[in-house]
């Protein structure tokens, strides 16, 4: 897909909502749905292990359609940043061998930048090393796939 349209699959609320049904995540306060934009803000609602979490983001940069990042403001990280790139990738492949230029002919190199800091001091870092960042990892790829197959 072309990159505007890879950038606001990715700031589409719903598509996020979709993505992430596995835990029943949902947007419950600021933007709830459709796309959000600069200085906006989005709080999830979600289980993960198990957990319920209440998480409040805000859009902090965004240039169409380059990139935009979205930083928490409350939640369940100590500090939580997610930086999302968007580069035109003409070489035809999705990385999967399959052709992914689209009508246009122009595909999307997505690139994610995430940053995260879990709570707890010792304790949280521990807990990071062990599963947290590969969940997390998990948790984007899984959202990136889904995000291909709308396209």
């Amino acid at each position: 897909m072309p990159p505007g349209q890879a950038f606001d699959l990715s700031r589409s609320v719903d598509a996020h909502v979709g993505s992430m049904a596995k835990s029943g995540e949902r947007a419950v306060a600021g933007v709830t749905s459709g796309l959000i934009g600069l200085g906006e803000t989005v709080t999830w609602r979600a289980k993960h292990f198990g957990l319920p979490i209440l998480m409040t983001s805000r859009i902090t940069q965004f240039s169409y359609p380059d990139s935009f990042t979205d930083e928490q403001q409350r939640g369940p990280f100590r500090a939580f940043r997610h930086v999302h790139e968007f580069l035109p990738d003409d070489s035809g492949q999705d990385g999967s061998g399959q052709d992914g230029s689209g009508p246009d002919g122009g595909g999307t190199l997505m690139i994610d930048h995430v940053e995260f800091t879990a709570p707890f001091g010792v304790l949280g870092r521990l807990v990071e090393k062990a599963f947290l960042g590969r969940y997390m990892q998990y948790l984007i790829e899984e959202r990136n796939r889904y995000l291909q197959g709308l396209a």
